[in-house]
């Protein structure tokens, strides 16, 4: 039997979804499409500077997986640049907490509710609640919040 799919915990969507090469049409580019959880590991790993193990804890993933999604975000980036293709940050299997990408994107968002997300469905709920409805993990509250 195959091991049912897990989520991927995700601090939030990123404040622009799509980068694209200055000077031509967008309608011109091919692009790739990088998923939250692959965006979040990019932040953690590179921008955050965290360990893997530290990276995979964050997002409630094994030390592997996130290994795979790093490894994964990379190339697609590495193939947006070297091709001079767009890059569209979008969808994945992912629980999205309701905050952007970085501390100064978050003073935006003051309040901490929580999202989530299957690619095409978002649900939002309250902080109160530990859980939106299709979430299979458990996620509560960055500290400090």
């Amino acid at each position: 039997m195959v091991r049912p799919f897990s989520d991927r915990h995700v601090a939030g969507r990123p404040a622009i979804a799509l980068f694209k090469p200055a000077g031509r049409a967008l309608f011109e580019l091919e692009y790739v499409v990088l998923s939250l959880d692959e965006f979040e590991a990019l932040r953690l790993a590179d921008l955050e500077g965290h360990y893997q193990t530290e990276a995979a804890r964050q997002m409630k993933v094994s030390r592997a997986t996130f290994s795979r999604i790093i490894e994964a975000a990379h190339q697609k980036v590495a193939d947006a640049l070297v091709h001079g293709k767009a890059i569209r940050i979008e969808g994945g299997p992912v629980c999205l907490q309701k905050r952007r990408c970085c501390r100064v994107h978050d003073a935006e968002l003051p309040d901490a509710a929580w999202a989530c997300q299957d690619a095409s469905e978002i649900t939002r709920e309250s902080s109160d609640s530990t859980l939106a409805s299709s979430c299979r993990g458990s996620l509560q509250p960055p500290e400090g919040e």
